[in-house]
């Protein structure tokens, strides 16, 4: 397997960058769902896409039914980052918000769009932050739901996303006393993970 790793002082580098976006992001979550929001450590592992799922399972433990959002960036860095979460747990999370989620006339819909709503907030947040502290400005495309009740061997089959390569930048999102968790990946091709190599290494020779 040819592509692209991040050495030990790059990973740390970009755990560093995404404990900060991940800190914006969660501020916005809380706001945007009136609850306190517990982060955990970023975690940075570059994976085969082929090899994605299980990666990922092995990090987070997720057994159940997913929902995942994508939503795909640009710059010379360039991606797809996916928000990730138990299918079960996006009931919860409608449960805390005022109407028009809560109202189960429009459940179907509601739940979709709350979706959409934690996915931009993530998604923008995060991927803004690290690559604006690497000094890019990326633009975004419209976020599409991948599915609300695939498993994660179905979230990354082959054919469904372009990429070869993963970079797992695994957050657990969690809000306070309840069940939600939502966790960002981070999917791109090996140009572009050799890009993000050069801007970290570029960051650290800053320091």
């Amino acid at each position: 397997m040819s592509e692209p790793v991040l050495n030990e002082d790059q990973r740390d580098a970009l755990q560093e960058v995404a404990n900060l976006a991940m800190g914006q992001a969660a501020t916005r979550l809380a706001r945007l769902l009136d609850s306190f929001i517990e982060l955990s450590v970023p975690r940075v592992r570059v994976v085969a896409v082929s090899e994605a799922a299980q990666a990922l399972r092995e990090m987070t433990g997720i057994e159940d039914p997913v929902s995942a959002v994508r939503q795909g960036f640009r710059s010379d860095i360039k991606g797809e980052a996916l928000v990730i979460c138990r299918s079960d747990s996006v009931d919860d999370l409608c449960a805390l918000v005022s109407d028009p989620y809560s109202r189960s006339t429009y459940e179907s819909v509601s739940q979709k769009e709350l979706m959409f709503d934690v996915a931009n907030v993530l998604t923008g947040a995060c991927v803004s932050c690290i690559l604006d502290q690497l000094g890019r400005t990326p633009v975004f495309s419209a976020p599409g739901l991948l599915g609300d009740s695939l498993t994660l061997d179905e979230v990354f089959q082959p054919g469904v996303l372009q990429w070869e390569v993963a970079l797992l930048v695994e957050v657990n999102f969690t809000l306070e006393d309840q069940s939600f968790r939502a966790h960002l990946v981070m999917l791109m091709a090996e140009e572009s993970i050799r890009h993000m190599n050069d801007a970290l290494d570029a960051l650290l020779s800053s320091l």
